[in-house]
């Protein structure tokens, strides 16, 4: 007589819970632990990491420091999966919602523009928001300008 092994993913495997709550409670836990192994270390960081900026945006009001350019070339998706466009007045920022509108200050000659986020960065210490060349032109800056950073409505 052959027997035929077959076995089922984790996720269909049929639990049946004990009737003692001690044991109830260790199974619990053995499954959620079993649950938790699964998940990777670039899964745990990534919920980690949105938590972290739900809750700085949250509290964010005007932010100061420099303002760069970035990308020179049309075409490429951005981290919201928008288009990268030099004729856009869009911005990167590290943790403002996509879609959100900021009024950028450019504090050396006063001029201001209202950028939508729709990419993650800058990620050079000391600078708080990168700029499409249109925005930039809107400023009147080329290269890195001191900027205050505050949402627009």
């Amino acid at each position: 007589m052959k027997l035929k092994l077959s076995f089922l993913p984790l996720a269909a495997a049929v639990f049946v819970a004990p009737t003692n709550p001690a044991h109830a409670a260790r199974a619990a836990h053995a499954a959620h632990s079993a649950h938790a192994a699964h998940l990777s270390r670039a899964a745990h960081a990534a919920h980690r990491t949105h938590a972290a900026r739900a809750v700085h945006a949250a509290s964010y009001s005007a932010q100061s420091g420099i303002a760069s350019i970035y990308s020179t070339k049309d075409g490429p998706k951005t981290a919201s999966g928008a288009r990268m466009s030099n004729h856009t007045l869009t911005a990167a920022h590290r943790f403002l919602p996509f879609g959100s509108k900021v009024k950028v200050t450019n504090r050396s000659n006063g001029k201001t523009v209202v950028v939508t986020i729709n990419d993650r960065g800058p990620f050079i210490r000391g600078r708080i928001i990168d700029l499409t060349p249109a925005g930039a032109r809107a400023l009147g800056f080329s290269g890195l300008t001191k900027v205050t950073v505050e949402r627009a409505g």
